[in-house]
């Protein structure tokens, strides 16, 4: 049975997930995502290659890294994950640039344990100080593992395309707007941006609309409005494409930031 539960505590989403057959169309997170496998075996394409993280495996995603992800095979899989906020794991680790996993799975006890102890900190309602704490002690133990190598920046046009995409979510995406103005032919701009990204400038697009959508809604606890605000036809629109990204409606989603909801798979902390 396909499970997925969100809490947030701290400035922290976790996620326990639980899945056989549901899959994740490509898709990224402005987040840093930090996973561990706890059953089966996790499977997913990012940069060009099938990734095969099997249990105990740490799950490592940079901000605006496409990937996708399903179970192996029909034994399934249990997982959590983490997202955290660039900005906050950048203060904690005294750095002033995004900086990027260079591997996208590891096999470290410590670090796996870290990510095991603030997850279940989360999903058992502990005291957001102590939630504090343990973010710091896994930020410390993501610094320790070297997991943290100089930035990888977008090249300038990269980063204008994404500020103009960024910029009219509320608006059907014209192509052609955004090739004239980076004078590129609206397919010359598709190749161009899936060629450094990963993902196509629609693919993009939508994403930030659900990013912003989630946003909205934990925000202002208010499904519908970020119907409106994001440009979506209707609920039955947004909570689709949502789905597709976050493995549960946007529904389900506020109903499990806001406290309610049960627990997915089992988290052991120390």
């Amino acid at each position: 049975m396909d499970k997925f539960i969100y809490k947030k505590s701290a400035g922290i989403t976790a996620l326990s997930a639980s899945m056989t057959d549901f899959m994740y169309k490509r898709h990224s997170h402005e987040e840093y995502a930090i996973g561990v496998t706890l059953r089966g075996i996790q499977h997913f394409n990012m940069d060009g290659s099938l990734q095969l993280s099997y249990q105990n495996g740490v799950m490592l995603f940079n901000p605006e890294q496409a990937h996708d992800g399903m179970a192996h095979d029909e034994t399934g899989l249990d997982y959590v994950m983490l997202y955290i906020d660039p900005k906050l794991l950048l203060e904690m680790i005294g750095r002033k640039d995004i900086v990027r996993f260079s591997r996208p799975i590891v096999y470290d006890s410590r670090l796996r344990q870290k990510i095991l102890n603030l997850s279940h900190g989360i999903f058992s309602g502990k005291d957001e100080a102590l939630c504090n704490e343990l973010l710091l002690s896994l930020a410390d133990g993501l610094v320790q593992a070297n997991l943290s190598p100089e930035p990888k920046k977008d090249l300038p046009l990269i980063r204008k395309a994404k500020d103009m995409l960024q910029s009219n979510l509320e608006k059907v995406l014209s192509l052609d707007e955004i090739g004239k103005e980076l004078q590129l032919s609206k397919f010359q701009f598709i190749r161009f941006f899936k060629a450094h990204t990963g993902i196509s400038p629609y693919q993009y697009f939508l994403n930030c609309k659900i990013e912003r959508a989630k946003q909205l809604i934990e925000k202002n606890r208010d499904v519908y409005s970020a119907v409106a605000a994001c440009g979506f036809v209707d609920l039955t629109h947004l909570n689709k494409h949502f789905k597709s990204v976050y493995g549960t409606t946007a529904f389900e989603y506020l109903s499990h930031v806001n406290g309610g909801g049960g627990r997915g798979a089992t988290l052991r902390g120390d």
